[in-house]
């Protein structure tokens, strides 16, 4: 590798004036529970058109208060992708609410709307719809939510977005998170999406009552709001715990990186658009398929996934070979339902074979802001080779 440096697959971009806000931050009066919150709140709301956004701690921390909101307990059932981390499931788990997959389709990789339609049917026969369905804009492309709205007039199912990937993704012209055809969307800010606030997420809604509600319990269910609290007690010190809430708060000094990263948002979006255009090119005679490029909406591209065929290539091999080549290539996702704690739950390999045969030869090549074309120009050469030396029979 000689001097050459490692080439992670995502990585934050932190500039003068990220530096320069967090500072400001730390030599104000407010760490935490300060003006910084509302104004990054209102930052991301104006820039996706919702009318409300409510900062947590992380995306998965959004999810979970998204559940929360929305109602779910035991006995309420949540269906997300199959193809996802274990946070767009596990957030309904926490809330005591059972869980299912639907399969995706092997051109978007996001939920597959004729699974989604079929399963659904099944469900409505036995009993056993779902209250609520989480499709994940995986990659940062966005789903087909027009069917999936349809879907939900039909069989009565709320929709939350898991649009953790997606800050900055248009679908239809409009942009992802102004929830026209969810009830709640949720991001993440994690340093490998788009933007960060190192850790930290929002939600988006256009309801008042539900994100009056979301913001009630990330503060412990704690208020100090005079017209909810007992006429019995008075004074400034007063407050009383309405609701069992958690400690889910974003503090004033990511708050403020969020601010920061978010002008330079646009940028962010469009260097990656560039690397994109640039990775389809130079991939285009090498035998890997790529996410779906739809003309209806455009992706954050928050992920470059690839899909190897396993009956010609050792994915391992591949994906060990650029490693040692110093390219920190990722696998994004072992299907949720293969997982340990999700088998215990009675889910079984083949359930959703889809999503199964994409992980079998799924890599996901290094794509950030910071991503220069020398590094890009290294990364598809280095996986030519690869693939020449870790074909089956080879």
């Amino acid at each position: 590798m000689g001097n050459r440096r490692y080439i992670p697959y995502g990585r934050q971009s932190i500039s003068d004036e990220d530096i320069a806000a967090v500072v400001a931050a730390l030599r104000s009066d407010w760490l935490t529970q300060g003006p910084a919150i509302a104004a990054f709140e209102d930052g991301v709301r104006d820039r996706v058109g919702a009318r409300y956004g409510v900062a947590v701690s992380n995306g998965t921390a959004a999810l979970h208060l998204a559940c929360l909101g929305l109602g779910l307990g035991i006995g309420k059932r949540l269906w997300t992708s199959a193809n996802t981390f274990v946070a767009s499931s596990n957030c309904a788990l926490y809330c005591g609410a059972s869980v299912d997959f639907v399969d995706i389709d092997a051109r978007t990789l996001n939920i597959s709307i004729a699974a989604l339609e079929e399963k659904l049917g099944q469900a409505q026969r036995r009993g056993t719809l779902p209250d609520v369905v989480a499709p994940v804009h995986f990659g940062g492309l966005p789903c087909d939510l027009d069917d999936i709205a349809t879907l939900a007039t039909r069989y009565g199912f709320a929709v939350l977005e898991d649009a953790a990937h997606a800050i900055g993704a248009e679908y239809h012209g409009e942009r992802i998170g102004a929830c026209r055809r969810s009830v709640m969307g949720v991001f993440s800010f994690h340093p490998v999406k788009v933007m960060t606030t190192a850790e930290g997420g929002m939600i988006m809604t256009n309801n008042a009552e539900l994100a009056e509600k979301l913001r009630l319990l990330r503060t412990h269910g704690i208020t100090r709001d005079p017209t909810r609290l007992s006429p019995s007690e008075t004074g400034d010190w007063f407050y009383e715990q309405v609701e069992l809430g958690y400690n889910y708060r974003l503090t004033d000094l990511q708050a403020s990186l969020g601010s920061s990263q978010l002008r330079r948002l646009d940028q962010f979006l469009e260097r990656r658009r560039q690397l994109v255009a640039r990775y389809d090119e130079l991939l285009v005679d090498l035998p890997v398929q790529t996410q779906l490029r739809a003309a209806d909406r455009r992706s954050a591209n928050h992920l470059y996934p690839v899909r190897l065929d396993p009956r010609r290539f050792r994915r391992k091999d591949v994906f060990q070979r650029l490693r040692a080549a110093g390219i920190g290539v990722n696998v994004h996702y072992i299907p949720v339902h293969t997982q340990p704690c999700y088998r215990k739950l009675g889910f079984r390999v083949g359930d959703f074979p889809q999503a199964e045969a994409y992980y079998a030869g799924a890599l996901s090549l290094p794509l950030h802001q910071e991503l220069t074309e020398e590094e890009q120009d290294y990364v598809v050469a280095q996986l030519k080779d690869a693939l020449v030396k870790s074909a089956v029979g080879g």
